[in-house]
């Protein structure tokens, strides 16, 4: 694990493999580690970058309010520490934000995205009141009373089924989050811009793929999404929720490999 020092805010990350650059986003209430799946078998033909964002896992704790941009540019600092001047940019839900935002702030260093059940819209109404009515709950008692609600949100019916023991393993990582921090991150998602009508500037390729089961961020976001891009593929995983790279990982690593060989091509 190495660190970069920006903003006031230690960025921790991880740097594995050699070849094409890729850079990993995670999830809110998650960190680097959610791509466990992923990141050996990449790293077997490209050079992984596995930040933890500002707040998560070992970066950081942050006690100011920031935007998705200022998450942009903590990858950015990354990649200048380690002398990476363009990289495909991969993020799954506020991972896949700061991705989209990086493509369009910073072109020449984003060399193509993966973008995993993400959105590209501001938050709608409705969610700012009830994540904002999680926020207050998290305040006051932290993360505990609120995990049945977020597992319904991060996996799908069929992991949360079949899988209950990955389940209880992320809650518990959830119930460990620093709470200061996690409300930040979560006022910069609530307050996001919408980028909806300025994806056709992005020219890089790019795969869409979300979980069919997603109740976070559904289907139809991701749709829209590709039906924006000029150069994109969509990819619906079947039997998987949000966070569908550690739900059904193998289908996953698959339609990555894809999307990788004919980018480094």
């Amino acid at each position: 694990m190495t660190v970069v020092d920006h903003q006031g805010i230690r960025i921790a990350f991880e740097d594995s493999g050699a070849g094409l650059p890729i850079v990993l986003g995670h999830g809110f209430l998650c960190s680097g580690k959610m791509w466990r799946e992923q990141v050996p078998v990449l790293a077997e033909h490209y050079r992984v970058i596995n930040p933890d964002l500002r707040g998560h896992g070992r970066s950081g704790h942050i006690s100011e309010p920031f935007t998705l941009y200022d998450a942009v540019s903590d990858v950015i600092a990354v990649l200048d520490e380690l002398g990476i001047e363009r990289a495909i940019w991969c993020g799954l839900s506020i991972g896949g934000m700061v991705a989209l935002r990086g493509a369009l702030s910073h072109p020449d260093r984003v060399a193509g995205l993966i973008l995993m059940d993400t959105d590209a819209g501001a938050e709608t109404a409705w969610h700012r009141v009830k994540y904002r009515a999680m926020g207050a709950t998290a305040r006051a008692f932290g993360f505990r009373p609120l995990l049945p609600s977020i597992a319904k949100l991060m996996f799908g019916a069929t992991t949360r089924r079949e899988n209950r023991a990955l389940v209880s393993e992320w809650m518990a990582r959830v119930a460990e989050n620093h709470v200061p921090s996690m409300l930040l991150g979560l006022d910069a998602l609530i307050k996001r811009d919408s980028v909806l009508d300025r994806l056709e500037e992005i020219r890089v390729p790019a795969l869409v793929l979300v979980g069919e089961e997603d109740r976070s961020l559904p289907v139809a976001l991701s749709r829209r999404i590709h039906e924006r891009l000029p150069d994109s593929t969509l990819t619906v995983i079947p039997r998987a929720g949000h966070l569908v790279a550690l739900e059904q990982p193998a289908q996953v690593n698959e339609a990555m490999a894809r999307f990788l060989a004919t980018c480094a091509r």
